[in-house]
């Protein structure tokens, strides 16, 4: 019998891709969504296949699962700035009352659970690269708060359940991470960048571009998360390409790749917008045996290809415009 596994945010960039992998993996997939931030096309594809239920379903509410699991992925969680600038609220309460929700129906079921965290626990680091021992500098009560503290407080209360209930929990701190179905204009490097490129905007950058950032394939992502959850690893893991641009050389990249002319405007940085971003993944190595595999080169061509197939509605849309405001606040 097909071993079940639960995949919330299942309709966003990294839970369709994992619904995918673990469809292809054999396993009987169950996608928890309530379409907050995801988008139903992006498992529409899945929907005919006999080995994928899906549930729409906000996790911050009592959450009912009829049968066995053995598995669950918590991926449900606003991701990127523009998405947690304008709905806070949400996001805090899908890291600590969606997770409490999850954890207490993978003790009910007798599951084991991973938890998706992210680097921003870091917040604007004073090391670099970042460890999984290094404990962060984060801003409590900045904008960028709402999501480092509900990922900080969802990581807390993972590591309560296993030392409390003997839970069998995994955390990875995913760094960033693009590929085919992002949101063009969802407030990230990538997304921004090659949304101006392909309207024939000036490329926007924040600061004076030295800041830096890692980029991981989504593919890379996707086994990482894949071979943590079935580790004997409790604690948390980087998962992220340790390949440091800054931002101001990334968007020359996006100039040359997208054969366009734009010029490079700067603004003013953020509020606590980190200055590095670079996962130490030596853990990673020496636990599950693993690194990216796909170079950036490549992975930004497959994504720019896939941003080039976007209706023109979808590349017009001015989300971007409403994230440029928001960090103004």
């Amino acid at each position: 019998m097909a071993k079940r596994i639960l995949i919330t945010g299942a309709a966003g960039f990294l839970g369709s891709h994992l619904c995918e992998r673990f469809i292809k993996e054999g396993f009987e997939v169950i996608g928890m969504d309530n379409f907050i931030t995801g988008d139903a096309k992006n498992i529409a594809h899945l929907a005919p296949h006999p080995n994928f239920t899906f549930i729409k379903h906000d996790v911050t509410q009592y959450i009912i699962v009829d049968g066995p699991l053995d598995y669950i992925l918590h991926f449900a969680s606003p991701a990127s700035p523009i998405d947690y600038l304008k709905i806070p609220i949400q996001t805090l309460k899908v890291g600590s009352l969606g997770t409490h929700n999850l954890l207490g129906l993978a003790k009910a079921k007798k599951a084991r659970i991973l938890i998706a965290s992210t680097s921003e626990v870091y917040g604007d680091p004073l090391v670099h690269p970042q460890n999984e021992s290094y404990y962060g500098n984060v801003n409590t009560i900045g904008p960028r708060g709402v999501y480092d503290e509900a990922k900080r407080f969802q990581e807390s209360i993972t590591m309560a359940y296993h030392r409390f209930h003997g839970l069998e929990t995994r955390i990875v701190r995913i760094f960033n991470t693009y590929g085919p179905r992002m949101r063009l204009n969802d407030g990230r490097v990538i997304p921004a960048f090659m949304g101006q490129a392909l309207r024939g905007e000036d490329i926007t950058v924040f600061g004076d571009g030295s800041q830096t950032r890692s980029f991981c394939y989504v593919d890379d992502q996707v086994e990482g998360i894949f071979r943590l959850l079935f580790s004997d690893y409790a604690y948390p893991v980087n998962i992220g390409n340790p390949h440091e641009i800054t931002i101001r050389d990334f968007a020359e990249e996006i100039i040359k790749l997208t054969g366009t002319d734009q010029k490079i405007v700067y603004k003013p940085l953020p509020i606590d917008d980190p200055m590095q971003r670079q996962p130490d993944i030596s853990l990673a190595k020496e636990l599950l045996d693993w690194e990216p595999k796909v170079g950036r080169t490549e992975g930004m061509k497959i994504t720019y290809d896939y941003f080039k197939s976007l209706s023109e509605e979808e590349l017009h849309r001015s989300e971007h415009k409403d994230f440029t405001e928001h960090i103004k606040k």
